[in-house]
């Protein structure tokens, strides 16, 4: 387990350990080439140390965590700024990973979504074949 996550014995490690199994959606924030915050919304699987994301191959992401692998994942907050949730890491693309839908848990996690929006695992892992692991350096919340 990472040590930048709380521990999961405390009654806040284990509410972000059931965010980051449970919740479907993260911000992933990138910096581009003007150093502009660049927030995008993605699809996410937390694994105990790093969190797996899956691309679109023309993703400018892509570009931007080649350039400067420095990211932010934030998971929404309340209505109100409440439960807050903020990961700030390293992002590295990588090209050992199995494609998305060889990934059982990432494939249950996102049945629904995956049906809805691209009628099979095997299609969402055409269109976004490109994995990125994000390694958390540092967790702050409420």
């Amino acid at each position: 387990m990472s040590t930048t996550i709380p521990d999961p014995s405390t009654p806040f490690g284990q509410h972000v350990a059931q965010r980051l199994r449970e919740d479907l959606i993260a911000w992933l924030t990138t910096v581009d080439a003007r150093g502009t915050p660049q927030p995008n919304p993605v699809w996410f699987l937390w694994d105990g140390a790093t969190f797996l994301v899956y691309n679109l191959s023309d993703a400018k992401r892509l570009a931007h965590i080649q350039a400067n692998a420095r990211v932010s994942l934030n998971l929404n907050s309340t209505a109100t700024g409440g439960d807050l949730v903020v990961i700030t890491g390293e992002a590295h693309l990588t090209s050992d990973e199995s494609p998305a839908d060889q990934v059982p848990e990432y494939v249950e996690k996102y049945r629904e979504r995956i049906a809805q929006s691209f009628g099979t695992p095997a299609e969402f892992a055409r269109r976004y074949p490109v994995a990125l692991r994000i390694t958390p350096t540092r967790l702050r919340g409420r």
